[in-house]
């Protein structure tokens, strides 16, 4: 799931910097020296780790997992869509609004009410200057694509509690946000062109803190169609 002290590491850090000038990435000169003469990680066949024997404890899937347990709990019929779901945050905010009309409309992949729960991590390609990150991001596109629909509430956060470089989450959208959005003097569509999810967010009281919670299993997002 992630790097660690006891997780042998087969790269070296001459392949970092190669990336970083493929890229055409400027590398500072203390940088490049460094990746040029560190001595590396413990690879796999490091005798400091002959005894280590590493488990994963949390995984994507059991967060959402535990989630469809509690919308079942709660009579709502959890549809997990993947625990690995990828892509541009604005585009895969489309995707989901797109299969929330189909629940509406046609009881497809289940009937309302039903939940549409998705883990992973999408990514934002940054163009504006804005305070954002990837849930906001996906989260501002799917309130746009569902054009205040009805009966379509949905959340998207952070496992560990920070969204981008905010101490924030994630947020929460419903029917009315576009709406609060404009009485509040903040639209929806420039605080996407200017990645500015957070900023849009946090003028409508709606963003999600949790502090750290020492743990990381991707994100988490849950679309409820009721």
């Amino acid at each position: 799931i992630a790097s660690g002290p006891t997780v042998a590491e087969a790269s070296a850090p001459a392949q970092a910097l190669a990336v970083l000038v493929g890229c055409n990435v400027p590398v500072p000169p203390v940088v490049r020296k460094h990746l040029e003469t560190a001595p590396g990680c413990p690879g796999p066949d490091d005798p400091r780790l002959a005894r280590v024997t590493n488990h994963v404890i949390a995984t994507p899937q059991q967060s959402l997992e535990a989630a469809a347990a509690v919308a079942r709990q709660s009579g709502v019929t959890p549809v997990i869509l993947s625990d690995s779901l990828e892509g541009e945050s604005r585009e895969v905010g489309i995707v989901l609004a797109g299969i929330a009309r189909q629940v509406r409309r046609h009881s497809q992949p289940a009937p309302p009410p039903c939940v549409l729960l998705s883990g992973g991590e999408t990514t934002v390609t940054v163009r504006g200057s804005g305070r954002g990150g990837r849930n906001v991001e996906l989260l501002l596109s799917l309130a746009l694509a569902l054009r205040g629909a009805e009966h379509v509430h949905a959340i998207a956060c952070d496992t560990d509690g920070v969204d981008g470089l905010e101490e924030v989450a994630g947020a929460l959208i419903g029917p009315d946000t576009l709406h609060r959005g404009k009485q509040l003097g903040v639209d929806a569509a420039a605080a996407l062109a200017d990645n500015d999810g957070h900023g849009f967010f946090v003028t409508l009281g709606d963003q999600v803190v949790t502090g750290p919670t020492l743990t990381n299993v991707n994100d988490f997002r849950a679309v409820l169609i009721t």
